[in-house]
């Protein structure tokens, strides 16, 4: 059973994002990241290995000639556990 305990979407310049990501990749290496949004905050403590899904989906609307694109990225992990590295590397040019 899922259950949605954080989200928050809205447009941002290309530049804020890789500021944002930035800002992500330092508090991941500290293993802590609060996220907050209006009211709404979360905690996260993040250990030292984690799973790292990235996909790339299009979608065209119904009775739309234009394609939506996106890029996900994912990080995932069991609470308590700090599992052990995969083989097998991403490579992002």
């Amino acid at each position: 059973m899922e259950k949605v305990l954080f989200k928050s979407e809205e447009k941002k310049q290309t530049s804020e994002v890789a500021s944002i990501l930035r800002t992500v990749a330092d508090k991941l290496e500290s293993g802590r990241i609060m996220l907050s949004h209006g009211k709404e905050e979360i905690y996260l403590v993040i250990p030292k290995t984690v799973t790292l899904e990235f996909k790339v989906e299009e979608e065209t609307k119904s009775g739309r000639d234009t394609l939506k694109k996106s890029l996900e990225i994912e990080l995932e992990w069991y609470d308590g556990e700090d599992g052990e590295t995969e083989t097998g590397e991403l490579s992002i040019g």
